[in-house]
């Protein structure tokens, strides 16, 4: 008698319905720490950068730049002295602070084994431009005056700390200065007049970013000033004589093309530029404790690596 066996086949759930899942999930954890009320909208970011941002394995040291806090973070073990990263963290220029920025500065300072000084600049609207690239150029001065060169130091930024990074590179080169070693960018927002088509093409699925959350970051910002002024938007700005730069960003922000095109004029004006474009991820996502997160975070330390040998 032949005995018929049926193998039991389990479905893998389909990856495009897993990562509408977990945007779905990121849409309503961002809904909740936005807040139209401003200092609550500050407080609950606070809440999850102490609560993502914990390790045993990172220590963390205030530090007083000539009245404005920030903060080293360093691996707790033997790590590079040479080099350090000077970090610029987002927030839309209203929010964010060290504190939050935790869930990505801690990721730094572990996957680079190099100490990571976060600063608070001033937040608009209280403080709008140019209080903040102010203060970029205060942090950049305070390390000068510890006895770091500017080849030292590899400056990295997210979202409106990205445009901070590359406004205070900017500056630092209309006044002759030297230039860091490098630029790391995530999810950089390099254009305030949202000239991008991404704008428009991804404005249905990004579960982080809108037009209106962006119109209401500018007007407290930069309201009344030329939205195409380099120190506000460093699309155009002059990026020859660059440092090498590497950008990271998802494929389902509105962001997308604030990268893509930063990346296509860095090429046209020689600068070594990098562009990683993560599938199905969304604003920042290295905030996120996931794999791809992780792995985006290596690859920062890949490039730093790479352009410290």
């Amino acid at each position: 008698m032949a005995i018929s066996t049926r193998k039991t086949l389990t479905r893998k759930k389909d990856p495009e319905a897993r990562n509408q899942n977990m945007m779905a999930m990121i849409r309503k954890v961002h809904g909740i720490i936005e807040n139209p009320d401003l200092e609550k909208h500050r407080q609950s970011q606070d809440h999850v950068g102490a609560l993502l941002g914990n390790s045993k394995d990172i220590l963390i040291r205030s530090v007083d730049i000539q009245g404005m806090m920030g903060e080293w973070v360093s691996v707790n073990r033997a790590h590079m002295k040479k080099y350090i990263i000077l970090y610029c963290h987002g927030g839309g220029y209203s929010t964010g602070s060290s504190l939050y920025a935790r869930t990505l500065t801690t990721k730094l300072a572990s996957s680079t084994s190099m100490d990571v000084l976060c600063f608070d600049y001033r937040l608009a609207p209280e403080n709008p431009y140019p209080a903040a690239a102010q203060d970029a150029m205060k942090a950049w001065n305070y390390l000068m005056l510890l006895g770091y060169g500017a080849r030292d130091v590899i400056i990295a930024g997210d979202s409106a700390g990205g445009n901070m990074a590359l406004s205070l590179v900017l500056k630092l080169k209309e006044e002759g200065r030297l230039l860091p070693r490098g630029l790391v960018l995530m999810s950089p927002w390099t254009d305030l007049t949202s000239s991008g088509k991404t704008h428009q093409t991804r404005a249905e699925v990004d579960p982080v970013l809108d037009a209106a959350y962006l119109d209401r970051m500018i007007k407290g910002y930069a309201e009344e000033i030329d939205l195409k002024d380099p120190m506000i938007s460093p699309l155009f700005g002059d990026f020859t004589g660059f440092p090498p730069t590497y950008i990271q960003v998802g494929d389902n922000e509105i962001l997308l093309s604030d990268s893509t095109m930063l990346h296509k004029k860095m090429v046209q004006e020689n600068v070594s530029v990098k562009l990683d474009v993560f599938k199905g991820m969304w604003h920042v996502f290295q905030m996120s404790p996931l794999k791809t997160a992780y792995d985006a975070m290596d690859k920062n330390a890949e490039f730093i690596y790479d352009i410290c040998r």
